[in-house]
């Protein structure tokens, strides 16, 4: 079994989690982290288990025993973080959305092919075991033909206009911070593009949206999302068919699915995990690294570019 040695960008809440889950990765170790203080770096490592501690994020991507970096910094730093890396001759996995616009996220995906590395989008939520349950209903069959797809992704954050989340600087807003995810689940099982789109926002005071609903087509396919700082939605990803439905409830990091005929329940998946799960995301890094493959066919650089593509499209009517 080949170890790979992660070297992760940022000690932020997500680096956190992503850092919980690796010690149920089997091929995984924490081997450095980089902060932009010194003092922050230090206090992840120790709490964590990190070897090397790291002021500054090229530090890292010059580290020559670092094999993979996970990039878990503010939206509009992933394309320069991402990039270094990738010169640096490290595959990376990089949190979503990988960019903040089409251009960048062809520019990475250009570089990663040409010195041959793996570059993947860190969608943990395609590799969590109930979304592919629901797939595999699905692809059987057992709801009949695909209908409708609702999904939503919201929780509210306190306004504060120089916080990540409302600062335009820091590319916020609910659509880019959470948008994200009814946009890929919906992909996940749709495998289409989605048009004819109707967008429906709040925006707030800094200038970024804060609420946001998306309805559109996918061929026969309609397809409703939603993502808000203004309240909790319901946060379920609905599956509906001409024969039944399937619910995913907190989709974005699901643990169970129930199909349903009519009203009537007549098969459910609960998934016995004791991690979050964003160790099935580097369990996937790291067999690509070990087998030499540059691209994941869960999370395709196709996927990533078409995420782009439509969200500048829903901000575009906005």
């Amino acid at each position: 079994m080949t170890r790979i040695n992660w070297g992760i960008v940022s000690t932020g809440r997500i680096a956190a989690l992503f850092c919980q889950d690796l010690v149920f990765s089997a091929n995984s170790h924490l081997y450095a982290v980089a902060a932009r203080q010194q003092t922050d770096a230090d206090a992840f490592a120790k709490q964590y288990g990190a070897e090397k501690a790291y002021q500054g994020y090229q530090a890292l991507f010059d580290d020559p025993d670092v094999d993979i970096v996970y990039v878990a910094t503010p939206h509009n730093f992933h394309f320069r973080q991402a990039y270094d890396a990738l010169m640096a001759g490290k595959h990376v996995l990089c949190e979503k959305p990988m960019t903040v616009s089409v251009e960048e996220c062809n520019i990475l995906v250009t570089l990663a092919k040409d010195k041959g590395l793996l570059l993947m989008e860190a969608l943990w939520t395609y590799f969590l075991p109930a979304i592919k349950q629901a797939k595999k209903w699905l692809d059987e069959g057992r709801i009949g033909q695909l209908k409708q797809v609702k999904v939503d992704f919201g929780y509210p954050i306190p306004f504060t206009p120089d916080g990540r989340e409302y600062n335009p600087q820091l590319a916020g807003g609910c659509l880019l911070d959470m948008g994200i995810y009814p946009l890929a689940i919906a992909d996940y099982f749709i495998k289409a593009d989605i048009d004819n789109l109707y967008v429906q926002a709040h925006v707030c005071e800094t200038g970024v949206e804060d609420d946001v609903i998306i309805i559109g087509k996918s061929g026969d396919i309609a397809v409703s999302l939603a993502s808000s700082f203004q309240c909790r939605l319901s946060n379920n990803a609905y599956l509906i068919g001409d024969k039944g439905y399937i619910v995913i409830p907190d989709a974005f990091r699901a643990s169970e699915c129930s199909l349903y005929h009519v009203d009537e329940l007549v098969d459910s998946f609960i998934d016995s995990r004791a991690s979050l799960g964003y160790h099935f995301e580097a369990d996937e890094a790291c067999r690509l690294i070990e087998q030499g493959d540059l691209e994941s066919r869960v999370v395709t650089h196709q996927h990533s570019l078409l995420f782009q593509s439509q969200l500048a499209r829903i901000k575009a009517l906005i």
